[in-house]
């Protein structure tokens, strides 16, 4: 018999273990699978033959808040979305806030293909589009067969 023992329930202790594990490598995400659940902004990254899509999803910021920059295959969304104070009354005391405040900052690991040259980004609706293009070499070519 060992003397190594389990409680009934060995997966939320395995839960328990990752949510440690991502709390203390959470601050250094490398790509969105190892993002935060809750970051914001919240991203969705697609891609079709040419270009590489990105859209992170903020509303109530001003295109000059926001920060984009690529370096090193990482692409890097960065700002800051300041505090709503109600204004009608000082008297409110906020007990709950879900709405994000505070400085923010995304890091999305960039495929090999993408070209940091060919780099687009706007602000529309609550939401920040980047589109990465790709180098002209890992664009998919037919080949003629002779």
């Amino acid at each position: 018999m060992s003397d190594l023992s389990f409680g009934t329930d060995v997966l939320s202790e395995l839960d328990r273990l990752q949510w440690q594990m991502a709390s203390l490598f959470g601050s250094f995400p490398s790509s969105i699978r190892s993002g935060r659940f809750g970051a914001f902004p919240p991203v969705n990254i697609g891609a079709t033959d040419d270009p590489i899509e990105i859209v992170a999803f903020a509303p109530g910021l001003k295109p000059n808040q926001f920060e984009v920059s690529i370096d090193k295959g990482l692409l890097t969304i960065s700002g800051e979305r300041e505090a709503v104070q109600a204004e009608d009354d000082p008297e409110v005391r906020l007990y709950a806030q879900e709405r994000f405040t505070g400085t923010f900052r995304r890091v999305v690991e960039l495929p090999q293909s993408a070209d940091p040259d060919k780099v687009q980004a706007r602000y529309a609706n609550g939401c920040l589009s980047v589109s990465v293009g790709k180098r002209e070499a890992s664009k998919p070519r037919a080949i003629t067969v002779q």
